[in-house]
């Protein structure tokens, strides 16, 4: 965890007041959907991986199969960057 994100939580026999709860909440699930972000565009990595296998495995796949995989790899590929980027900035 950077030091942007440096949360510091009450001790034990500190009462949590519900404003700095809020605040700890909003902080854990901005946490949770950056690396919810993270492990889709992973997948898609994935996904366009497999479909370029599949667009070059030859005869063994039938002809609207591989097509179908060429688009597929091409079009995840692009999404997998828009949204890796999309994750960075944020």
């Amino acid at each position: 965890m950077s030091a942007s994100h440096l949360v510091v939580f009450p001790s034990q026999g500190d009462r949590e007041s519900p404003a700095d709860r809020i605040r700890r909440l909003q902080v854990e699930a901005r946490e949770l959907a950056h690396e919810h972000l993270e492990l889709l565009a992973n997948s898609l990595v994935e996904v366009s991986r497999l479909a370029e296998e599949v667009s070059e495995g030859g005869e063994i796949y039938p002809v609207g199969a591989r097509e179908f995989a060429r688009r597929l790899a091409d079009e995840t590929t692009k999404h997998a960057f828009t949204l890796s980027g999309i994750v960075e900035r944020a």
